[in-house]
Order: structure tokens, then C-alpha cells, then sequence
């Protein structure tokens, strides 16, 4: 059958048209997706979407959220940050990230005490949260915190060469301070000489290795508000023996000598007496803690068997560590036929007693008071615990649990067999089925 001219006009023209529209819609397709995203989530647990807790907090939040990563330019790693905050910015859309070079910016990453690995600062309605490792738990938890305005009080006791809330030197609490009021938590200093009671408004009472013993009077008051249910942080020192009858209060004694850890070394620290921690033992303070922390010159504590407190270890040294009760220079060993005491050992103990069915009082025991301070506050994780210890401590221990996503069936175990005839069809017999199918096309369009 011929087809005539215009017949044959009118074929092209309807295939022109059809061509257009399906033109027209790829591009509307595409403006569409530009404007609108639809994502799903296939994979088994939903590893790659936010966790039920994570999506009611953002929904709770009102005002935007700003996200500054302090990192290298590193493409792989930004990326990463990148893929986890796009979950976030799905159910918060005024949630936004920006990267920033530390070393286009010393002066800042100087006043923001950042180290040279990097750290993210959150932003929300005027208070800011630091974070030095990022994943869904510790950003959902650090906005929790921020959504918290509630000012709150903690008291440092001064007076006796404690540690001062606002002091510069190296051994005062000032940068910690400052952290603290970035929270909303205010530190106020309190000498028991000029005001003979504990304020009332004081959520939390700081006690940091006295240099000189406190007055008879002194230690009545604190252990009075004791035995009142208040909150308390107790720092000491190896060898300092001025908090021995508040420690014995509490259940608790000093071992004698420093902690020593000789596995410092596989960190670049030739100093025995500094200790390092990782793996904790399960608490609300360090749920999601997953960084390092660093403890100089530290004491080993024991519970006794009589107290009333429910005592939970908190911080413990490494299977290599020790009670050195003899000078620490040159070669230190372990004396097994002395007095000396092999780790594991814990230097921390965090303590609670239920005073009614509403009410609980808790106690965190550190025996070192120097991870505060100012010399050794930005070391990895230190001001991270002692933020996670003074929440817990003040009853905003608010921290959200999210299970980890671990992604199952990642891994295919293929038996010799299988691997072969698999093998065997790709290079084979795929190829074989490939030339036989064009071959036969080949003749049948020649037979026509």
C-alpha cells in the first residue's frame, strides 16, 4: 500500500507532536523534582532516615537551627555530615549547615577552643552547643539541651585553693564557667566564712580538692545539705585528704597512690599519671559518649560495703593501669607485694538515693579535679563528660536514647560452587546468549 504525500505529513506531524509533549513532560518532571522531593526508605530498619525521637523533637522546635562544621576541606568527610544533616533539613527546613576551614578562621577556632580534628557548634535561639563527633544521637541530644531556657545554679565552693567558676589560671574552672553559662547554668562561687549556708537557689553544689581542710563547721553544713537530699560534684586529688570525712559519708575511700596507665603511651603521652578512657560502663551520663577522655593525675576510689547510696561506676582505667604509691619518674613498675592495686580500677562513682517517689538525689565522685580546669578543658571529650555529669547532676538528663542502626545482611557468602557458576555466566555464557540473539536477528533481517 502506498502512502500518499499527505498522509505522510500527517504521520510526521503526529509523531513531532508526540515527541513534543513527551519532551514537555520530562520537563516538568524535572522542575517538579528540582521543587518537590520524594524520598523512601527501602532498607530493612531504616538506616537511612531519622529515628521516631529525632523527627518529635524537630516538630517541637520552633525557630531555625544553625549548624557550623569547623572541618578540613575533606570531600569524603563532608559529604557525610552533609547526608546525615539532609535528614534533619527533611522534617526542618530552617535548619541550615555551613563549613567552615579552621585554618581560614584561627581567631575564632581560638576563642571556640576547637582542636585541630574539628568540632560542629550548634546554634539555637542564642545558645550554642559544641559537639567534637557528630551522628544522629549526639545532635538530637545536643538540641535537646539548647531547647531547654530554664536557668539553672551551681555553687563552687571557694575559700580553701579551691578551683574558681571564673578564675584564668590553668587550674581554675573559668573556661568551664563560661561553657556552663552558655547553657543557661550559671556559676556562682560560695565562701562558707562570708555566707554560712548553702543558697537556696543552688541546684548543685561543686566541691574541688580544697588545698587547705575545711573548718569543722564547714563540713557539718555540707554534710547537713547532704542529708537533705542536695546534689553534689566532689573532685579530688591523689593524696588530698581534706574531703576523707565527706567521702566516708558518702560510702566511698580513697585508694592510696596515683593511677597510673602505661597504655598512655599508644596515644603520644609519655606521662603514666595521665589516664584515658573510652569504654565506660552504662549510665545516663555516658549514653552516646563516644569520644575519649583525659584525667591527669588521678586517685582510685572504693565503695565500702555500708552506705545508702546506690553506687554505679562511672569511670574505670585501662586493664593496664595501677595505684603507683611511689614516686612517678624514671621506670615505674607494678609491685604486686606492696600495697599497690591492679586495674581496672574505677576513679569515678556516681551515686543516687531515692528521697520520695518524686524526688532522687544524685552524687557524682571524680578523684581528679584537674580534667576541668583550664589547662586540660579542650582535650577530646573532657568538656563534653563534664557537661553530660552537671546535667545529669541537675535533673535535665533529658538525653534521647536512639538505637544504633546497624545494617543487616551486608555481607553475601557465596560457597566455591556458587562463585564459580556465576563466574562462569558472566564471562561465558551471557556473552554466548548475547552473539546468538544478534546473529539471529542479523539473519532474519537479511531473509526479508
Amino acid at each position: 500500500m502506498k502512502i500518499s504525500p499527505h498522509k505522510h505529513q500527517q504521520i510526521r506531524l503526529k509523531n513531532w507532536g508526540i515527541t513534543l509533549a513527551l519532551l514537555c513532560l520530562i520537563s516538568a518532571l524535572a522542575w517538579l523534582s528540582s521543587r518537590y522531593s520524594v524520598e523512601t526508605d527501602i532498607t530493612r530498619n531504616n538506616s537511612n532516615s531519622l529515628s521516631q525521637a529525632s523527627q518529635k523533637l524537630l516538630e517541637s522546635l520552633p525557630g531555625k537551627i544553625e549548624l557550623t562544621a569547623y572541618i578540613k576541606k575533606e570531600p569524603a568527610l563532608r559529604s557525610q555530615i552533609a547526608q546525615l544533616v539532609d535528614r534533619y533539613k527533611l522534617h526542618k527546613a530552617d535548619l541550615t549547615l555551613t563549613f567552615i576551614d579552621p585554618d581560614s578562621q584561627p581567631e575564632k577556632v581560638r576563642e571556640l577552643n576547637i582542636d585541630a580534628t574539628g568540632a560542629f557548634i550548634v546554634e539555637y535561639q542564642g545558645r550554642t552547643e559544641k559537639l567534637n563527633f557528630i551522628d544522629e544521637s549526639s545532635l538530637t541530644n545536643a538540641l535537646l539541651q539548647l531547647a531547654n531556657a530554664e536557668e539553672r545554679w551551681v555553687t563552687f565552693l571557694t575559700g580553701h585553693g579551691e578551683r574558681a567558676p571564673d578564675g584564668i589560671a590553668n587550674f581554675d574552672f573559668g573556661q568551664f564557667g563560661k561553657e556552663l553559662d552558655r547553657r543557661k547554668i550559671k556559676a556562682q562561687a560560695l565562701n562558707l566564712a562570708t555566707m554560712p549556708d548553702i543558697p537556696g537557689n543552688s541546684a548543685l553544689l561543686v566541691l574541688s580538692a580544697p588545698a587547705v581542710p575545711l573548718l569543722a563547721g564547714e563540713i557539718e553544713l555540707i554534710k547537713r545539705y547532704i542529708q537533705q537530699g542536695g546534689n553534689l560534684l566532689l573532685l579530688t586529688d591523689p593524696g588530698n585528704r581534706h574531703l576523707d570525712a565527706l567521702l566516708q559519708t558518702l560510702g566511698l575511700r580513697q585508694l592510696p597512690g596515683t593511677l597510673v596507665d602505661s597504655s598512655s603511651k599508644l596515644y603520644g603521652i609519655n606521662d603514666p599519671s595521665f589516664v584515658l578512657t573510652s569504654n565506660n560502663p552504662p549510665h545516663p551520663i555516658t549514653q552516646g559518649f563516644q569520644t575519649i577522655s583525659l584525667y591527669p593525675v588521678t586517685a582510685a576510689l572504693e565503695i565500702g560495703e555500708e552506705t545508702d547510696f546506690k553506687a554505679v561506676e562511672l569511670l574505670k582505667s585501662a586493664t593496664q593501669s595501677w595505684t603507683e604509691t611511689g614516686p612517678i619518674a624514671g621506670k615505674i613498675l607494678f609491685d604486686a607485694d606492696g600495697n599497690e592495686k591492679q586495674g581496672p580500677l574505677t576513679f569515678a562513682y556516681a551515686l543516687t538515693r531515692d528521697l520520695d517517689k518524686q524526688k532522687q538525689q544524685r552524687i557524682v565522685v571524680v578523684g581528679d579535679g584537674d580534667f576541668l580546669s583550664n589547662a586540660y578543658l579542650g582535650n577530646v571529650g573532657n568538656l563534653d563528660i563534664g557537661l553530660r555529669m552537671t546535667n545529669w547532676l541537675i535533673h535535665d538528663d533529658r538525653f534521647i536514647n536512639v538505637p544504633a542502626k546497624i545494617a543487616t545482611d551486608k555481607s553475601l557468602q557465596l560457597t566455591q560452587t556458587s562463585v564459580a557458576v556465576i563466574g562462569f555466566g558472566f564471562l561465558v555464557i551471557i556473552p554466548l546468549l548475547l552473539m546468538g540473539t544478534g546473529f539471529y536477528i542479523w539473519r532474519k533481517r537479511k531473509q526479508r
